[in-house]
């Protein structure tokens, strides 16, 4: 039992073990894969990764590389945990204002540039590669926030009737606004197309009047700023007021050259740092990018801006933006646009607003007389959806986002980036997570920008790669280790310069497979180059890795591992030694070539305390039992040994029943015991109460069982427990049993009576039902017999008349 018990809390340790070990090996295999030759590749290689740098770590035939491996591997193979080099990233917030909670009525108490909506607005961050940082980022949408809205109308001949509502567009839309915010400012510009053909007519006449004779129209433009922004409503009522409308050719219009430069000009504009809204108006279609062919325009749009006396001048030279360009630049300059279309334009609008973040779509009445509705409305489904986005990234960093919205709505992948259904005054965060792939070819800080889309204000990530040990900066150059002065001796190993190799950069490439250097790789009368374990660089041998960091090749000639020793139980030195150089080193109290030989007696003692009953030899912890006629685990067991019981079998039997083949000869030779009767078997004594004692179940010779025990108090007097009444079997009760036999036999036969009785019941009304059919179907009258012919046969005269 003991033995048994040792061997299960073994099995469990190997199982933790290699439960260890595979974890680490999993974990470490990228840092092998890396092949690392310093320690800046080896922390490069992955987040779990380190580097030994003690002078003293790796055995002879290892190369460089060895010192790169999962952390837990680098301390089971006996690396000081001060001697392994393992940055980690960190991250810092320099600034970290807090949102603002700002109450409309107490605007003129706070500078705009004190307005808080986003936190942290700096965030530092160090990264190495393959560990991910991850920080929160704070929105809330603050009361009172100002507001400037430029309104760009399309002014073709189409939109005459809408112009006469727009002229007091002002001063109600600034009364509505204030509903929303104290801070308001309002501008106008307008549109038409590009002045070549075939867009337009370039006749004298129609570019003084496009429209017919009788309507006095302004001459056609691109794009004309007629207001910069402004918080007085009746200086936009009149200056709107004095426009005219103008016309064109197609239907398109040529609304996307305005948008550009409304959003490219913002400080001709006067665009403050707000909330920018841009309100399209118009009736038509649009022209893109391409569509300047057919004027002669093959330029594509320089995305600059181009405004001369408020007038747009380089319509004629540039192409129309494609939508691409018109996204960026809106987003660049935080403007969030509402296109005011007309029904019969929604379907277009409305996928041109899928493409353009932070975009709205409003349903434009025939005269524009909705258009304050339409805006309002538009403005709080803008305002409602936070959208963070960054700029571009370099190619050696990911980024992820996770949102965690009202009413305990999160979101993940793209979107992670959004909250919608937010009011005034909520506040949503978002857990952004940054990670490096790859460090920087010149080893560089990078900047990431994350903001809102539609807001100014936005959070700035300063990149700090980790791509070199700590005990880097401690590095020799030139050092004299490293071969005369051919590597930096950093992180207790050397680090050649190009060109240079070998652990001490001894050799140059060029020598490295010399037929001179090979010769000192190869043992004495053997061929075999490095035992054919290895590569012979620099007249040394550099053991071949296996894919089990744990399985080590080693020696001056890799002639030495650590996996190819004898096993038993199919572990290596039976999980009691350690195998060094195919050999085993067995742990104490075990011997043998697979460690498999336990030495301690203990499993081997029996229970009166002798080794083996003193019938054998303990030897690797089991029983080799001398005597022949004794087996078991302590040569306890004699099968073809006379047993107590059968041996003093008839001795109780003569003493206790007068009866038995000793009957005659009992009172000389069964005085060897004292016979103690008793009158049940649970007054036998129980195991304990006596020593060496035996409970045995004897049979006599008519066939009565009588029990007894056998048993030695402590004066080693044996002494005979029996049952005063041997149990006899009793004979069968015949009565019984012949009248069970005469009952089955009559019950039988009554079943089979009754079987019978059924079969004939059931034939007799099927032939019953049988003859009631077939009388059924007969064709005669039953008073008739059908076979009968009379013998009378009656003639009439046909001439007889009767008289």
């Amino acid at each position: 039992m003991a033995q048994a018990d040792f061997k299960f809390l073994i099995w469990i340790g190997l199982l933790s073990c290699f439960v260890v070990c595979g974890s680490a090996q999993q974990g470490g295999s990228n840092c092998i894969k890396a092949n690392a030759k310093s320690c800046a590749d080896c922390i490069q290689a992955g987040p779990n990764c380190g580097w030994c740098k003690s002078a003293t770590f790796f055995q002879e035939g290892e190369s460089t590389s060895t010192r790169c491996d999962d952390l837990e591997v680098l301390k089971t193979k006996g690396c000081p945990p001060d001697e392994i080099e393992n940055p980690r990233g960190s991250q810092a917030v320099p600034k970290n204002k807090e949102v603002t909670n700002r109450v409309k009525g107490a605007a003129e108490n706070l500078k705009l540039e004190d307005i808080t909506q986003i936190q942290p607005q700096q965030v530092q961050l160090k990264l190495r590669i393959g560990e991910p940082q991850t920080f929160s980022l704070k929105f809330k949408r603050a009361e009172d926030y100002p507001i400037d809205l430029y309104y760009l109308m399309d002014l073709s001949y189409s939109m005459k009737d809408d112009l006469e509502n727009v002229k007091s567009l002002g001063t109600s839309i600034m009364s509505k606004m204030k509903n929303i915010t104290s801070d308001f400012r309002i501008g106008f510009g307008s549109f038409v197309e590009k002045t070549v053909m075939p867009y337009i007519s370039t006749t004298p006449a129609k570019l003084k009047n496009p429209c017919t004779v009788d309507l006095n129209c302004t001459s056609p433009f691109s794009y004309r700023n007629v207001l910069n922004f402004t918080s007085d409503g009746n200086l936009f009522n009149q200056l709107v007021g004095d426009q005219q409308i103008s016309g064109n050719l197609d239907s398109p219009e040529g609304g996307f050259d305005a948008i550009m430069q409304v959003a490219v000009c913002g400080s001709k504009l006067g665009w403050r740092n707000v909330t920018r809204l841009l309100v399209f108006s118009t009736d038509a279609g649009f022209h893109f990018a391409g569509d300047g062919k057919l004027g002669g325009i093959v330029l594509p749009n320089d995305g600059r801006c181009h405004l001369d006396n408020n007038m747009y001048t380089m319509s004629h030279y540039y192409d129309y933006p494609s939508i691409a360009h018109l996204v960026q630049k809106l987003s660049d300059n935080n403007i969030q646009i509402i296109f005011a279309v007309t029904q019969e334009f929604q379907p277009v609008y409305k996928e041109l607003k899928n493409l353009i973040p932070k975009s709205a779509v409003g349903t434009l009445s025939s005269n524009s007389s909705n258009v304050i509705q339409l805006i309002i409305d538009a403005y709080n489904s803008l305002s409602s959806e936070v959208i963070l986005e960054n700029n571009k990234l370099p190619k050696e960093v990911t980024i992820e986002y996770k949102s965690f919205c009202k009413n305990g709505v999160n979101g993940t992948g793209d979107e992670g980036r959004k909250c919608s259904n937010i009011s005034i005054g909520d506040e949503v965060s978002f857990e952004i997570k940054v990670t490096a792939n790859q460090c920087p070819e010149k080893g560089q800080g990078e900047t990431i920008k994350i903001k809102p889309l539609g807001f100014t204000e936005e959070v700035e990530i300063n990149l700090e790669f980790i791509c070199e040990c700590e005990c880097h900066k401690d590095g020799i150059p030139d050092s004299p280790i490293c071969f005369f002065g051919n590597g930096t001796f950093e992180c207790g190993a050397c680090r050649c310069k190009p060109g240079r190799i070998g652990k001490l950069c001894e050799c140059s490439m060029d020598e490295v497979n010399s037929e001179d250097m090979s010769g000192t790789c190869r043992p004495a009368n053997s061929s075999e180059i490095c035992s054919n374990n290895g590569e012979c660089i620099c007249g040394q041998c550099v053991c071949r890795k296996r894919e089990n960091a744990n399985e080590i090749y080693s020696g001056r000639f890799c002639e030495c591992d650590n996996f190819n020793c004898d096993r038993s139980d199919g572990l290596i030195c039976g999980g009691h030694g350690e195998c060094k150089c195919r050999e085993c080193e067995c742990a104490e109290n075990y011997t043998g070539s697979a460690c498999d030989c336990y030495m301690d007696t203990t499993p081997c003692v029996a229970g009166n305390g002798q080794i083996c009953n003193g019938r054998g030899i303990c030897k690797c912890g089991v029983c080799n039992c001398t005597d022949p006629k004794f087996t078991g685990p302590t040569c306890e067991l004699c099968p073809t040994c006379p047993g107590v019981c059968a041996e003093h079998k008839d001795c109780v039997q003569c003493k206790a029943f007068n009866r038995g083949g000793k009957k005659d000869t009992c009172e000389e030779e069964c005085s060897h015991f004292s016979l103690i009767p008793v009158d049940h078997r649970e007054k036998l004594p129980q195991p304990g109460q006596y020593k060496a004692q035996s409970h045995c179940k004897e049979k006599d010779i008519d066939d009565c069982w009588f029990y007894f025990t056998y048993s030695v108090d402590s004066n080693n007097n044996a002494i005979v427990h029996v049952v005063k009444t041997p149990e006899c079997p009793t004979g069968p009760d015949i009565i019984p049993i012949v009248a069970g036999v005469v009952a089955g036999i009559v019950l039988i036969g009554l079943a089979l009576l009754l079987i019978w009785k059924l079969l004939m019941i059931i034939h007799d009304r099927r032939e019953f039902a049988k003859f009631e059919k077939e009388k059924m179907n007969a064709k005669w009258d039953t008073g008739e017999n059908p076979i009968y012919k009379s013998a009378v046969t009656t003639v009439v005269n046909p001439k007889y008349e009767g008289k």
